[in-house]
């Protein structure tokens, strides 16, 4: 016999065993399926049947052919069968999951740094700059951008209120040492009557403004697409862990364990019957899809439009250029100032005291508290256009769940013998229904009935998220911003970016946001060396 023969007579072989085991004359033990049962479900279970027997006593696996099963291992096999789907589910959804779990930890971790980047750049304007005030001036610094980090990462809290705070607690430190300087130091409650007067006497111009501006128009896009990533994790641990109905459990038992009570341990489910199952035990969360799709094209129109005075990298690392402005402007109207405070505050009352300086710490490098260098592929926005074309494969996920996991891990190939939810045949013949709800109506395997309220839930919180998505994502021509204190000014920007915004045109010059640091900027804040710079104000 030729090797050719002899396949085709192997084939053959299979094929009649496949067909051929389910009846009573060729399945004479049940030490096979006593195996297989007991290997799945860890240990030895009583009253496992040596031999075929009627199954009067089983209420799915029912067959005219003797079994066997008996009540309690069908019992056993329905909470199998239900791992058995959480467990595809899981495998099918394990790098959609990475993806986004991966991203928003770098997304939050790049804010971080970006926060203390940031910070650094402050605090070094102090110390080369306005170094007699660097370190009075270090808590109002790191009290900001404390606050910056946690309004980014959820808490509840206004930007309005902290860049105001921030001018307040900065006016008295530019009075008292620019405006009004000296070797001596006013006193507290005269420094808290200036402090209380910053919003009346504006000593810095429409730039607060301009700072809750910038900060309001980045910073919350940014918060938004961070929490929107937390959600999108939300929902795919949600949907790894659906809670399955009775009628879908029967199912799903009858398609994956069923066979085995017949002897047909090597089985696999039709291509169609398994379509039928898995569709109308998934149909609830087929019904995700629409809102999932819209949730991805959502993400990406905010993370297109993140860009200019929306992009929280311009923002945050020109901060101090803003700053240092401000600071300019208040020192240019001095004499102004002094007589508007005076009115306000009285004249000080001094005494004497050395003001402290900015000195260097070298303590803090010892510690990983670095800023590393950043270069074009690092910044936020090369990181967020990576993540949205990869996530963009995954917009109709749940719309062809089923299909995936039947294609992929649970049917029998096309041409090749499989189980039909009552025997061994060529092809399934029942009538194969789509996805969702609606179409469930006709389905011959799964009855579906009535809501899942868990997937409801998550739909709803995809819904808001959709419209906060909306909502913080501006029209590419013309974008306002409702500004919040003093005067409730609606401010307009045209383009990406203009002078009005800080993003040019300043005394000190903008920064670009892929600038080297240099080694006194890898320090953290007020830990730069003491050097001496031609425009100390002393």
């Amino acid at each position: 016999m030729d090797a050719r023969s002899w396949r085709a007579g192997c084939c053959c072989l299979l094929l009649l065993a496949l067909v051929g085991s389910p009846r009573s004359e060729g399945m004479q033990s049940c030490e096979e399926v006593r195996k297989l049962f007991q290997g799945r479900l860890v240990g030895a279970v009583k009253g496992l049947p040596d031999s075929p027997r009627a199954g009067s006593d089983l209420q799915v696996c029912v067959s005219k052919k003797p079994t066997c099963c008996s009540r309690r291992m069908e019992e056993r096999y329905q909470i199998a069968a239900r791992q058995d789907m959480q467990q595809v589910l899981q495998t099918s959804s394990s790098t959609l999951k990475f993806l986004i779990s991966r991203n928003a930890a770098a997304f939050q971790e790049t804010l971080e740094t970006l926060i203390r980047q940031a910070e650094n750049y402050t605090s070094i304007l102090f110390c080369n700059t306005y170094r007699n005030m660097a370190l009075e001036a270090t808590a109002s610094v790191q009290e900001l951008f404390t606050d910056v980090g946690l309004y980014l990462f959820g808490a509840d809290i206004n930007p309005d209120e902290f860049v105001n705070r921030f001018f307040d607690s900065l006016f008295p430190l530019v009075y008292n040492h620019l405006i009004n300087p000296g070797v001596t130091d006013s006193s507290l409650e005269y420094s808290e009557c200036i402090r209380m007067a910053r919003r009346d006497v504006r000593p810095f111009g429409n730039i607060p403004k301009r700072v809750m501006g910038q900060m309001g128009r980045s910073l919350l896009p940014s918060r938004t697409f961070l929490q929107a990533l937390n959600l999108g994790i939300e929902v795919i641990n949600t949907t790894d862990h659906l809670h399955f109905s009775k009628e879908c459990s029967k199912a799903l038992l009858r398609m994956q364990y069923c066979p085995h009570c017949q002897g047909l341990i090597l089985s696999k489910p039709c291509m169609g019957y398994c379509l039928n199952v898995v569709r109308g035990c998934l149909a609830h969360t087929a019904e995700l899809n629409p809102h999932w799709h819209a949730y991805i094209r959502s993400l990406e129109e905010l993370s297109d439009a993140m860009h200019g005075t929306y992009d929280i990298e311009h923002v945050l690392l020109n901060f101090h250029v803003l700053v240092n402005d401000a600071v300019m402007q208040a020192h240019l109207d001095g004499q102004k100032l002094s007589e508007q405070v005076s009115k306000i505050c009285g004249r000080p009352i001094r005494t004497p005291t050395q003001s402290p300086r900015c000195s260097f710490d070298g303590s803090k490098e010892k510690h990983g508290m670095k800023i590393s260098p950043r270069n074009d592929e690092e910044t936020l926005a090369n990181g967020r256009k990576e993540f949205i074309n990869s996530l963009r494969l995954y917009r109709t996920f749940y719309g062809g769940l089923a299909d995936e996991l039947c294609v992929n891990e649970l049917a029998a190939a096309d041409g090749l013998p499989c189980w039909n939810g009552e025997d061994i045949v060529k092809s399934y013949t029942e009538r194969v229904v789509g996805n969702g709800i609606k179409a469930q109506s006709g389905n011959p395997e799964v009855k579906v009935k009535g809501t899942d309220p868990v997937i409801n839930q998550i739909i709803d919180k995809l819904k808001h998220v959709i419209q906060l998505l909306q909502g913080r994502s501006p029209k590419p021509d013309k974008w306002e911003l409702q500004v919040g204190s003093g005067g409730g000014m609606v401010e307009q920007v045209s383009g990406d970016c203009d002078d009005e915004d800080g993003c040019g045109g300043s005394g000190s010059g903008e920064v670009k946001r892929t600038l080297k640091i240099t080694d006194c900027l890898r320090l953290l804040p007020i830990s730069c060396q003491d050097k001496q710079s031609s425009s100390e104000y002393s």
